[in-house]
């Protein structure tokens, strides 16, 4: 190597020191140079203030990862464990009633549109789900009946009989739990052929199972009870509706644990109720058909909300006519407005907050339902307490 190469290299290792040590100053200012030349490379100087610098980089790198996680962490207990408030007026709330007449016909509610009515004679329930799972079992876990939520549900409601159980359709949060709710309580277990396939893959004996038809009348007591075939609410994220309805049908026995999209919705339906007290209907999910509840009158409207405010104005404004309006209801008890990840116990919650960001319009929701009490001065809205009965007519 000749003396002009050896002075090539030594001006090159110059170089790269002193890109290192501006690109360590560029990082976080922990190397600078008060003046004069860049020590040459391999000087000791150099090497004590490298060697001295990587270490405390090194620390400042793990403390800000360490940072990270802990935010990341918060961020995630908050958005899974913290919820919005449900999109109703707490106004509208309603108290158990201490003194029930005899042969009054009541109403208990246990969340989302789990229903229990008797009128001291016959006891039926809509869905009869207990079970509660958190944001991420449902997303990506295996789901089955909770059966101490089960007993737990029951005993809060306080029935041990019942004549006929009915999913409004066969989603988890209404069709999971109703076999196993059957098999204790005596109970039919009535719905569409999907809902039946739920009750068979949960070894529910054949002669507690009934596939309804459309419009067809079922007489328990002094109920006479008619499943109407409905729409679902219909999702406006083409991803989730393409996974929550575009296959609808449970076609073999279902058995659990499987993924909770395993509950396809099979056949929805609106259940209008005939007694002599009163008549009353309940859709519980926020769909409809045109027309499809014509000529059933009803006194009082059991109207699932949920999802209602991520909808446009207009179909929101066509739920209203085919249910309500289409009913001449003028009481309107809104159902299905809770989380379906919160516990089963407390006051009710809107859904999570990161459902809601994912899914806003809860404020919607309540806008609309105050508007149509605003511009119906003779009609009545009133939610439900937890479990205590409360006398419907």
């Amino acid at each position: 190597m000749t003396a002009c190469d050896n002075s090539d290299e030594m001006e090159r290792d110059g170089t790269h020191t002193r890109l290192y040590l501006a690109l360590l100053s560029w990082g976080d200012g922990s190397v600078a140079w008060s003046g004069g030349e860049v020590p040459a490379a391999g000087s000791r100087s150099t090497h004590r203030r490298v060697g001295s610098t990587v270490p405390a980089m090194l620390k400042r790198l793990l403390l800000g990862l360490a940072l990270l996680v802990v935010a990341l962490g918060l961020t995630a207990a908050f958005l899974l464990g913290t919820s919005v408030d449900p999109p109703v007026d707490p106004a509208w709330a309603v108290e158990g009633d201490t003194s029930i007449p005899d042969g009054a016909l009541t109403v208990r509610f246990t969340g989302t549109s789990t229903l229990l009515f008797s009128d001291g004679e016959t006891s039926w329930m809509v869905d009869g789900w207990f079970s509660r799972f958190g944001p991420i079992a449902l997303s990506t876990g295996l789901i089955e009946p909770d059966l101490d939520a089960i007993s737990a549900g029951l005993a809060r409601n306080e029935v041990d009989r019942l004549a006929v159980v009915i999913p409004v359709h066969s989603h988890f949060d209404h069709a999971m739990d109703a076999p196993e709710v059957a098999k204790r309580t005596g109970a039919l277990l009535l719905g569409s052929e999907s809902t039946a396939n739920i009750g068979r893959g949960w070894g529910l004996a054949e002669n507690q199972i009934r596939v309804t038809r459309d419009r067809e009348a079922h007489r328990f007591g002094q109920f006479t009870i008619t499943l109407i075939e409905t729409n679902h609410f219909e999702f406006p994220d083409p991803a989730v509706r393409e996974q929550a309805l575009a296959t609808p049908l449970i076609d073999a026995p279902l058995v659990p644990p499987v993924g909770a999209f395993d509950y396809r919705v099979g056949q929805p339906y609106a259940i209008h109720v005939a007694h002599p007290r009163g008549t009353f209907l309940i859709q519980a999910s926020a769909g409809y058909r045109v027309g499809g509840l014509a000529g059933l009158p009803a006194d009082k409207v059991f109207l699932g909300v949920g999802g209602l405010g991520t909808q446009s104005e207009e179909y929101r404004e066509d739920y209203w006519r085919e249910t309500v309006e289409m009913s001449g209801a003028e009481h309107v008890i809104p159902i299905h407005f809770d989380t379906l990840t919160g516990p089963i116990e407390g006051p009710f919650t809107g859904e999570v907050r990161a459902a809601s960001f994912l899914s806003s319009g809860g404020d919607l929701t309540r806008e609309f339902l105050e508007e149509k009490l605003l511009e119906n001065p003779g009609m009545r809205f009133s939610t439900l307490p937890r479990y205590d009965e409360v006398v419907l007519f």
